[in-house]
């Protein structure tokens, strides 16, 4: 009763997928899958091969089962069938189990376009989800920018030290640059002696002409005396 069933199967599928079965021997054959993910921009649908091998008890034992990329597909942003395959055969073994001793492969094979399909899907969803959340972070991030610091105790404290040591920094400064420029003012400001320093020195009763004319005295001796 198994070969009977398996060809009776067979010919069954050459009407549903007329285009996309291939014999490979009397007990083995191909069967392109193409995938229709809902709201996909993907130029071409990703699609995929399964492979069927009866064993000789088929349907009282599981078929063969193999899956593959289809030649010369074009990659695909969510589903990979290459690396995704394991997954995907692992996720209809209850569906095999479910349908022993009865033809399953129509079964399998919608089994597994739903399984990669969802499989893109989520993926898809996964990917939009991120972009949202690294979108809301980013804003977050720019709206901190406009948004000043939350006031209590120890942030006025910590502001109030940072204002009182600013403003002695800026104190200090200014004392030291008015220092300097008396300084550098007592420098240049001209000399002048009181009548006790010039009757000391010689020099009371003479003018700035017999100060510039007196050789002994000359007035940059006055100058230099008085700094």
């Amino acid at each position: 009763m198994g070969r009977e069933e398996q060809i009776e199967e067979r010919e069954v599928l050459d009407s549903i997928f007329p285009d996309e079965i291939q014999d490979i021997s009397d007990t083995e054959y191909r069967i392109s899958i193409t995938l229709d993910i809902p709201d996909d921009d993907a130029e071409e649908a990703p699609s995929m091969v399964l492979t069927v091998r009866y064993p000789e008890d088929y349907p009282d034992k599981p078929p063969f089962l193999e899956l593959a990329p289809a030649p010369n597909a074009s990659s695909h942003q969510y589903i990979n069938i290459a690396e995704d395959k394991v997954q995907l055969l692992e996720g209809i073994h209850e569906t095999i189990e479910e349908n022993l001793g009865m033809a399953m492969i129509f079964t399998v094979v919608s089994a597994l376009k739903d399984a990669a399909e969802q499989l893109a899907v989520e993926r898809r969803e996964a990917a939009i989800k991120a972009q949202e959340e690294a979108a809301l972070e980013a804003e977050r991030e720019e709206n901190k920018k406009f948004q000043g610091t939350p006031v209590n105790r120890e942030t006025f404290l910590k502001w109030r030290e940072s204002f009182l040591q600013e403003m002695e920094d800026q104190r200090i400064k200014e004392e030291e640059e008015k220092a300097a420029e008396m300084k550098k003012a007592r420098i240049k400001e001209p000399v002048k002696l009181t009548g006790k320093q010039l009757w000391e020195r010689g020099l009371a009763g003479k003018g700035d002409d017999d100060l510039e004319g007196d050789d002994d005295v000359p007035v940059e001796e006055v100058q230099k005396l008085a700094v």
